[in-house]
């Protein structure tokens, strides 16, 4: 993984991927302490309504900002009261530097050019995963939670992401 070449200016970025509940944070959250990287979560754009599209532009110019060797800023959305204040959570500064982990839900998506390594977390039973999620963000985000998986599903098909990852990590 730090073999690979630095694809975000002198950074190298490693995108790790998978569907909720698979257990991807917890594999970046170990990987980023490993490797002294910084931690960016897709969540931190994402929303129900968006899990993929308006907020990848504005993630892509803050990486280009650091491919240019300068820090970047972003505010992350804010989940605190159970749904998305997009742009209303705490400010988060991306530096320059060995390796950032993107770690989340269509980071590795074939539109990021930027990323150096991609990591898909996989768990094959999807009712588990759903409950993992459940478990994680309260029965009351279930009805999202499954919509969520259905819109992984057809993602994850048409991107191919799984298929192009350079290393794949089944979870129990």
């Amino acid at each position: 993984m730090t073999a690979a070449p630095p694809r975000l200016g002198a950074t190298r970025l490693v995108a790790v991927d998978g569907p909720s509940g698979a257990g991807k944070s917890t594999f970046a959250r170990a990987l980023a302490e490993q490797l002294g990287a910084q931690l960016i979560s897709t969540d931190h754009f994402a929303t129900w309504d968006d899990p993929t599209t308006r907020w990848w532009p504005t993630l892509e110019r803050a990486l280009l900002r650091v491919a240019d060797g300068h820090e970047a800023r972003y505010r992350k959305t804010d989940w605190s009261q159970g749904f998305p204040c997009v742009g209303e959570g705490d400010e988060v500064t991306i530096s320059p530097q060995g390796t950032i982990i993107l770690e989340g839900f269509s980071s590795a998506r074939k539109a990021n050019v930027h990323a150096s390594y991609r990591v898909f977390v996989d768990h094959a039973d999807e009712q588990a995963r759903l409950d993992r999620a459940t478990a994680r963000d309260g029965e009351h985000q279930r009805a999202h939670l499954i919509r969520w998986q259905q819109y992984e599903r057809g993602w994850f098909a048409v991107d191919e992401t799984r298929a192009r990852a350079d290393y794949v990590v089944t979870s129990s």
